[in-house]
């Protein structure tokens, strides 16, 4: 999980609608939702924007390394889960990427045909027969289930930035993490359309599902371009 937006627009809704998602929190959600959209249009993407002009392989580097610094998090998580293969596969690539792909920068790992998966234990959770709850709207931190808003904790722990002991370092690196996030969902804005708060609700429900069934029996090509376009 990254910026207020991470997710929201990954996923086209196909066959979930708002009248099925537990909502009870509504008026105060779309009141938490306006708050995220004034601090988004003031500062995260006139922001995100000035970075979007930055050169393309500086900013590949820049989103290299932060999902190799979610390596950590998504082998354990694999592990909890019950896919050992795929957490050694994900451990691997964290080793090499952290070496020979100079702290990640370069995803070497993807190159000799490691496949990068994202985990949280949100996820788990789900995979554990934990139901989602109500969804909720974080303040700047943006959708959330109460499944996922409690497993935050758990999945900020296992981060490796949590145990920087440089404050400086560590927040830098977090709003340079929340740029390239919100960078990447510039292209993909026109996607949104209608009751925005109900679009936004939609899609991340419909992501969190995805995500804990790995994709499995859920057939919509239009997430497998959009999770592709968003990894890459």
């Amino acid at each position: 999980m990254k910026f207020f937006y991470l997710l929201i627009f990954i996923f086209y809704i196909s066959d979930i609608s708002a009248n099925e998602i537990n909502d009870p929190y509504e008026n105060l959600n779309r009141k938490t939702f306006q708050f995220n959209e004034n601090l988004d249009e003031k500062i995260a993407k006139p922001i995100a924007k000035i970075y979007s002009e930055f050169p393309p392989p500086i900013k590949s580097g820049v989103t290299n390394f932060f999902n190799n610094l979610e390596e950590v998090d998504t082998f354990i998580n694999q592990l909890l889960q019950g896919k050992p293969k795929e957490s050694l596969n994900d451990l691997t690539r964290f080793i090499i990427n952290s070496t020979i792909g100079l702290a990640g920068f370069i995803d070497v790992a993807s190159k000799i045909g490691l496949e990068r998966h994202e985990e949280d234990f949100g996820q788990t959770l789900g995979v554990w027969g934990v139901g989602q709850g109500p969804y909720i709207m974080l303040p700047v931190l943006g959708p959330s289930s109460l499944r996922d808003t409690l497993s935050r904790p758990v999945s900020s722990f296992l981060s490796v930035t949590f145990h920087m002991t440089e404050t400086d370092v560590n927040i830098a690196l977090k709003s340079i993490d929340a740029i390239e996030t919100r960078e990447r969902l510039l292209e993909v804005e026109s996607l949104l359309s209608g009751d925005k708060y109900s679009f936004v609700k939609d899609a991340y429900i419909q992501s969190i599902n995805y995500e804990v069934k790995d994709g499995i029996d859920v057939e919509d090509d239009f997430i497998d371009d959009m999770d592709d376009f968003l990894i890459d």
